[in-house]
């Protein structure tokens, strides 16, 4: 998936980069061709990064190199997989360059498809210090705030209309952990 206005789209990453806490290590589940992860390298010392489409990977791959990103590594698995090989339940080839230990994560950036955060991943969530979640499905936003709530408090919320005329929305929404 590609944000299809140019001109929101820059003000999504705009906003989340403006409304986040930076420091640490970051963490992105559902990053596609690498729009949001891109920018946010920018603001952590490394980005962890993964998506399931390898067409998507590759571009996020080029769209380092075209950058001149070093600190991203992005890997080839689902949100489920990647919750399954931090809580060590099995091991990935896809991860044999890669030490999850090394990593300090304190923030997860998530922009999953309309179906929302499977409840494994909405547990795995739960567990970092900030959470910055775009979603473009109201419903299963609600659904999964109404569980991350209980460990999280709203800090900042926007609507974007990235899809002019239409009933379709997207959401931002940036939560920190509560004391």
């Amino acid at each position: 998936f590609t944000q299809p206005n140019t001109k929101v789209n820059i003000k999504m990453i705009e906003w989340v980069l403006n409304n986040i806490e930076t420091k640490d290590d970051l963490c992105e589940l559902y990053c596609g061709g690498g729009n949001f992860t891109i920018p946010l390298s920018t603001k952590f010392n490394k980005v962890l990064a993964t998506e399931i489409s390898k067409t998507s990977i590759n571009s996020a791959l080029l769209n380092c190199e075209l950058n001149n990103i070093t600190n991203i590594d992005f890997i080839r698995m689902s949100a489920e997989e990647f919750v399954e090989a931090l809580n060590s339940v099995r091991e990935f080839r896809r991860l044999k360059d890669i030490n999850l230990s090394d990593y300090n994560f304190s923030t997860i950036f998530v922009d999953p498809p309309r179906s929302g955060l499977d409840d494994t991943t909405r547990e795995l969530v739960k567990n970092y210090e900030q959470i910055i979640y775009i979603s473009c499905n109201p419903e299963t936003l609600h659904r999964d705030l109404k569980e991350l709530i209980k460990s999280h408090q709203i800090l900042n919320f926007s609507l974007f209309d990235q899809f002019s005329y239409s009933g379709h929305i997207e959401t931002g929404v940036i939560l920190k952990k509560s004391c």
